[in-house]
């Protein structure tokens, strides 16, 4: 018997196998840098797409900036903080799947 999967519209098999990913799905430790911020995170989100963008363009989440994963939540892994360039924020991981990060030997 088969399993059924649907993968996201966004899911690029070229970009997973060049290491860029949705830095929703970084574990604490990991480094890399930002290649892609879009307003689109693949969950329901509470602003639209156009706000969320320019919220975390204001952060500091811009392309080519280096970003590493500091700590994450106890309960979920959410929220997690991050160091972008000198900056340390926190967001939750809905929100971070908005942002394409190139990760360092993945």
């Amino acid at each position: 018997m088969s399993e059924a999967f649907v993968l996201s519209p966004e899911f690029n098999p070229a970009e997973s196998a060049s290491g860029v990913r949705s830095l929703a799905s970084a574990d604490r430790g990991e480094r890399g840098v930002i290649v892609k911020v879009t307003g689109h995170s693949g969950a329901a989100e509470a602003v639209v797409a156009e706000e969320l963008e320019r919220r975390l363009l204001e952060m500091g989440f811009v392309e080519g900036a280096s970003i590493e994963v500091l700590h994450e939540g106890l309960f979920g892994r959410d929220p997690i903080a991050v160091r972008v360039d000198d900056a340390r924020v926190a967001l939750r991981r809905r929100e971070a799947g908005a942002i394409s990060v190139k990760f360092d030997g993945r």
